[in-house]
């Protein structure tokens, strides 16, 4: 007991011993300016609230940073499967238009109907037909009949008595050429629209195609832009012509290949059949420092060789030979002392191969594109086969057939519309290659004489409908279906079509105006051959 109670006593007094009140510390005493702590622990919480707000905007700036990078490659990964989706769209345009092309082509080459009196036709050719008069069946029978039925003998006697010259002055021309290192002329050809019996205007002019090799031992050898490389477009329809030895193409030698020894010698390549010298393979009619025939080269010779073959028989005719075009190699003028002439072209050509298919180095009048790339290059023209196909075509029409009829109708409109308001690009040999397209996809019996105004109407529309696409493709070039009978080079109906109105799509000014004569030449028609109906000259 006494124990418990001095414990308690020890502890009272310990507790009034230790009171700050009582016994203060040194440091202890309590702030007199509590206004002071007060302000100190504002300003600290000031500034751990601005601490805070600039980790806040810091985590803000973070995450907002995140959400661009994950929206960047969201936009990413869209832009991915959309350029996948439009790779596959453009896939599948291009698809669609190659199949779209494709069948267009075999459409072309199909069955042509007759689409004289349907209306959509007349939609889809557009509005140069709507409120055009044209002239009933018995205004074209009676202007055909007076106007240019008339034509058919001048046209036959001018024939006869051309040809008979030429071949005259070819047979002096092959006297006055030196055999051994001179061109060898061949017999002249009648070819165009004199030969084909619709040539309507005066004056009459015979076109002559005269075929010439080399001397030998040198032969001609030819590349079409459609036997090798894929030539650019301004080439298409022209080749060039290399003069070589006939030796030279000789296949299987192995001179050239293997070392001989010099004990031995090649009997097919010996020294002495070694290729000209340059200045030699000039007087080949080469252009220079090349084995290729040059088409001005070709024009120098065949006017001076002309000249002569004149001179050596000019004492047996009365009248003058002189040339009517210098840039053209035989534009020939025959004039009588009575005061007429007489014009005829006398063109040299090379065979192509064993067809008759020819280069042409020059075309008078312009009938087709002249626009060379270069002097070696030749145009390919198929004059003959195309004279034949008409002949073969005819035997097969009803009689008095009226395909005939219908070019030379509508060459005489054209003609005297571009007499009217000028030349146009449209020529007579675009005519005719609408002709030949109808009269391949038209069935015989539809070339009746009856039906000439229908026939004309088909040709006006097929020949708006090509200036509307600027696409008139050439007959032959492209063409599977042309008749064994004619024994055409397959290599020509296996090549690319050749688009005949390709300059309209390079030269829009030319289009523009070949245009508008079409039409001008449509609104006139009526009148005109009214007029020359009336007024017989």
């Amino acid at each position: 007991m006494p124990v418990g109670i001095f414990r308690v006593c020890l502890v009272v007094i310990t507790a009034i011993i230790n009171h700050p009140l009582l016994f203060p510390k040194e440091n202890g005493t309590v702030p007199e300016n509590a206004e002071e702590i007060i302000q100190k622990m504002k300003e600290r919480e000031e500034s751990l609230r601005l601490e805070q707000l600039r980790l806040e905007q810091e985590i803000a700036d973070q995450e907002a940073a995140q959400k661009a990078l994950e929206k960047a490659a969201e936009v990413v990964e869209e832009s991915k499967e959309e350029k996948v989706r439009w790779d596959m769209w453009t896939a599948l345009s291009m698809v669609i238009f190659l199949l779209i092309e494709l069948w267009r082509q075999d459409f072309q080459e199909g069955v042509w109907q007759d689409t004289g009196g349907e209306e959509d036709d007349m939609a889809v050719l557009g509005k140069a037909f709507k409120g055009v008069a044209f002239p009933d069946k018995a205004v074209l029978a009676s202007f055909y009949e007076k106007r240019i039925l008339g034509t058919t003998g001048d046209m036959a006697r001018m024939r006869e008595m051309v040809e008979g010259f030429a071949d005259d002055l070819l047979e002096a021309l092959r006297s006055v050429c030196n055999r051994d290192a001179d061109m060898e002329v061949e017999d002249c050809m009648g070819v165009g629209s004199m030969y084909e019996n619709w040539r309507v205007r005066k004056p009459f002019v015979c076109d002559l195609i005269v075929p010439f090799a080399p001397p030998e031992p040198y032969c001609f050898r030819s590349q079409t832009w459609c036997s090798g490389n894929s030539s650019p477009p301004n080439e298409q329809g022209y080749g060039t012509i290399k003069v070589c030895r006939a030796v030279e193409d000789v296949t299987g030698c192995i001179c050239d290949k293997t070392k001989l020894g010099e004990d031995m010698l090649c009997l097919l390549h010996s020294p002495a059949n070694t290729t000209r010298p340059n200045s030699e393979m000039e007087d080949l009619l080469c252009f220079k420092n090349t084995q290729y025939l040059d088409a001005n080269q070709v024009m120098k010779w065949f006017q001076i060789a002309v000249t002569k073959a004149w001179n050596r028989i000019s004492h047996k005719y009365e009248f003058d030979l002189s040339f009517s075009l210098l840039d053209s190699p035989g534009a020939l003028k025959i004039k009588f002392r009575s005061g007429k002439s007489v014009a005829f072209n006398l063109t040299p050509v090379v065979q192509y191969e064993n067809s008759d298919v020819y280069f042409i180095s020059h075309f008078p009048r312009s009938s087709l594109p002249a626009d060379l790339p270069s002097s070696t290059h030749w145009f390919l023209t198929f004059a003959v086969y195309e004279r034949r196909f008409i002949q073969l075509v005819s035997k097969m029409l009803p009689a008095n057939a009226c395909h005939v009829s219908c070019l030379q109708i509508l060459s005489f409109l054209h003609g005297k519309q571009c007499s009217l308001t000028g030349s146009s690009g449209l020529t007579n040999y675009h005519l005719k290659t609408v002709m030949l397209h109808l009269l391949q996809a038209c069935p015989s019996q539809d070339w009746a004489p009856e039906k000439l105004e229908a026939r004309l109407q088909d040709m006006l529309k097929f020949l708006e409908k090509c200036l509307h696409e600027k696409k008139l493709y050439h007959f032959f070039i492209g063409n599977g279906k042309v008749p064994a009978e004619l024994g055409f080079p397959i290599i020509f109906q296996r090549a690319e079509p050749l688009n005949l109105f390709r300059p309209f799509v390079l030269r829009r000014d030319v289009y523009r105006k070949t245009v508008d004569t079409f039409h001008e030449m449509l609104r006139n028609m009526s009148a005109l051959i009214n007029e020359y109906t009336v007024h017989i000259p």
